[in-house]
């Protein structure tokens, strides 16, 4: 072989070494995206679902409580008790329950069958959700984990922008049964992707695996947990009701939510590109910018144009925040990163049921025009907390993984 062919040939040894693995956390990020789907879908289906099981639309609405509950208890003991088992399997364990629990639910003929299969379903993203951060994260360099995070959740902001829309057309389309089935559908075709695209990963074995006590003091967890349940409880006490919200100010619900999809893509882009180097810095942009529009709807809710402006700026901040606490808490975690991200999940199921909740109360006592000071006070602790977690939680400057 000629010295040139041979720096050819090492040349593009360095660039198939340098790409990330697009297929591999395609994988991942369409998986985040079943999951957030399967758990807003019944929102645009109610009056179908309602009719169909003979109930009311409020008993309806808990197909997504239930869902969220699920997620909520079974996060962090399923994810401790697969933490020695092979990434892979256990990651198609989590869809097949979505095929089950999907296809259940299009043939109940019970609201009980259709609460048992929504919880199962349920428990099954818990599990999801822990392991994914840190699948992504062992399937690729360790200079590549932020931009690998970074795609691995673009499926969380498409699903919360566009879950809600899907399951509205479906339902018009091939009513609210045959969408759940089109689901499952598509989490047998995810099965397939995975097995053929996603390459497996070792579990934790014997003593390599960290207590949930451990993990819980770990220097920075705390902190990043916090931030998320202040920062997302603000974000769903406006998402939850943006419908009311967006209708009061005379503006368009579908395209408030398409103008805040299209700008949460374009943020995860922004922070997949700037994480490793900027990461501190992005989650004070995300959180104050987030608090800046609060502020400004608290003045100007009531104007069509500054409801639209607000949703573009507050999805460019919130489409990678998945990305930045999972990779703040998965850098401050060390080897307990699976535990680290059942915790996120854990939070993050609490602040969608409190912000819901909390948001409901808010819109009984005083209407729309609560809301935003009720973000405004929520986000500024959020950005408190994260402001003086300087040392453990969001350390400033280039960001390095645990093993360097």
């Amino acid at each position: 072989m000629s010295p040139s062919s041979n720096k050819i040939g090492i040349q593009a040894g360095s660039a198939e070494r340098a790409a990330l693995p697009i297929a591999a956390l395609a994988g991942l990020a369409a998986s985040g995206f079943l999951c957030i789907v399967t758990e807003t879908l019944p929102a645009g289906l109610l009056p179908q679902i309602a009719s169909g099981l003979r109930i009311s639309e409020a008993i309806a609405g808990q197909l997504v409580a239930v869902y969220a509950l699920g997620s909520l208890l079974a996060a962090i003991p399923l994810t401790s008790l697969t933490q020695g088992r092979r990434r892979r399997p256990v990651l198609l364990v989590t869809i097949i329950c979505f095929v089950v629990g999907n296809t259940l639910t299009a043939l109940a003929g019970s609201i009980t069958v259709v609460l048992v299969a929504r919880f199962v379903a349920g428990c099954a993203a818990g599990l999801a959700w822990g392991i994914v951060a840190g699948y992504a994260r062992s399937i690729v360099r360790a200079d590549q984990t932020g931009p690998a995070m970074a795609l691995a959740m673009v499926g969380v902001p498409l699903a919360l922008s566009l879950g809600v829309p899907i399951g509205t057309f479906l339902g018009g389309l091939v009513g609210w049964r045959g969408s759940f089935l089109i689901l499952s559908a598509l989490s047998v075709v995810l099965i397939g992707w995975i097995i053929v695209k996603v390459p497996d990963a070792p579990g934790r074995k014997g003593d390599d695996r960290p207590s949930l006590r451990r993990v819980v003091g770990t220097p920075g967890i705390m902190p990043i947990l916090l931030v998320i349940l202040a920062w997302m409880t603000g974000h769903n006490i406006l998402y939850t009701y943006i419908a009311p919200f967006a209708t009061a100010a005379s503006a368009r619900v579908d395209l408030v939510l398409l103008a805040f999809g299209i700008s949460s893509l374009v943020g995860i882009w922004i922070i997949g590109q700037l994480i490793d180097r900027m990461l501190r810095m992005l989650v004070l942009l995300a959180i104050g910018s987030f608090a800046a529009i609060a502020f400004l709807l608290t003045f100007a809710g009531g104007q069509g144009l500054a409801v639209y402006a607000a949703a573009i700026v507050w999805g460019l901040g919130f489409g990678g925040a998945g990305a930045m606490m999972q990779t703040a808490s998965a850098d401050a975690a060390g080897d307990g990163v699976d535990l680290a991200q059942a915790m996120v999940t854990t939070a993050w199921n609490l602040a969608i049921a409190v912000g819901g909740a909390l948001g409901g109360v808010l819109l009984t006592t005083g209407g729309t025009k609560l809301l935003p000071p009720a973000v405004v006070a929520l986000t500024l602790i959020a950005f408190l907390i994260a402001l003086a977690a300087r040392r453990s939680a969001f350390r400033p400057g280039y960001r390095s993984t645990p093993a360097s």
